[in-house]
């Protein structure tokens, strides 16, 4: 077992969803946990267990301070996609995990990369970030994720799976996609830092089945107890639903994701090895029904209005 006495973890969007799941999982162990907002208001949020700080990514000055200290670090990236500017994010993180004497970084990717240069940024940014996090010299482990089941529990796909039994996201129906929740990538992350032999390793990581649009809707059926049936969005409708929520222009960045699905390239980008992924960080992935079944899907009930 590995010792994790005297360690200091920094988590990187510590406020958000996906490193908010991080910081409270290692807190939740008994750990030094230091988050980092990227805004005040964001930094204020609490979070059990951790001491948030505020501080611009793109300041190289804050991005040292918030690595004072610290020994192991959990880095995502924000809803940002313009190169020039994830690479200097990048770059300050990189220098200061290095100056600080960092043993090991763990990169969250956010989602799989296809092996081909692709036009999208949503790809290519986080391709830039890991390149330039490699060539620090800073000991890293690398986790590409698929989709996350939480994008489902959501005011735009809650009430429509709830009320009107339609399962509706923009992968083509035949996808097959090893979705994850934001619990199991905050284990598969923790495993990441701490665990023994990973330095250098780009894992691709996913939940406990692989299934296609319609299987998941029939998951939906069974835990819900109610027809569900899929619907295949088109990315456009994806992203203009999507811009109302966080500006256009990180929509159109997250739509890349799919807009690339859609075109049947590598069928199985999305589709992880859930075994590998248990085994190399030993970790219990939840199955499908046991997640569904766990959330308060009541809340979004037209009866709740």
């Amino acid at each position: 077992m590995t010792d994790t006495q005297g360690r200091q973890y920094l988590v990187f969007g510590a406020s958000g969803f996906q490193g908010g799941a991080v910081a409270r999982l290692l807190a939740e162990r008994g750990h030094a946990v230091r988050g980092f907002a990227r805004r005040q208001v964001e930094a204020e949020k609490a979070v059990d267990g951790v001491t948030m700080v505020q501080g611009d990514l793109a300041d190289a000055a804050a991005v040292r301070a918030a690595f004072e200290g610290v020994t192991h670090a959990a880095v995502v990236m924000p809803l940002v996609y313009d190169r020039a500017t994830v690479e200097t994010y990048a770059r300050n993180i990189a220098e200061a995990a290095k100056a600080a004497g960092v043993e090991r970084l763990v990169y969250n990717v956010n989602t799989p990369l296809p092996k081909a240069k692709t036009p999208y940024a949503s790809f290519e940014t986080r391709r830039a970030v890991e390149a330039v996090l490699r060539d620090s010299g800073v000991p890293l482990v690398v986790v590409r994720p698929p989709v996350y089941l939480d994008n489902l529990f959501s005011p735009w796909n809650g009430p429509a799976l709830v009320d009107d039994g339609v399962l509706a996201y923009p992968l083509p129906a035949d996808r097959r996609v090893s979705w994850l929740s934001h619990t199991d990538l905050a284990a598969a992350v923790a495993a990441a830092l701490d665990a023994e032999g990973l330095e250098g390793e780009t894992l691709e990581i996913g939940g406990a089945e692989t299934v296609t649009g319609p299987e998941l809707a029939a998951a939906f059926a069974r835990a819900l107890g109610r027809e569900v049936g899929y619907l295949a969005l088109d990315p456009a409708e994806f992203e203009a639903g999507l811009g109302q929520v966080i500006g256009a222009e990180a929509a159109a960045g997250v739509a890349g994701i799919y807009r690339w699905a859609a075109t049947g390239d590598e069928p199985e980008l999305f589709a992880a090895d859930p075994e590998a992924t248990a085994q190399k960080l030993g970790v219990r992935l939840t199955p499908l029904s046991e997640w569904i079944s766990a959330q308060p899907w009541h809340i979004w009930a037209k009866k709740n209005d």
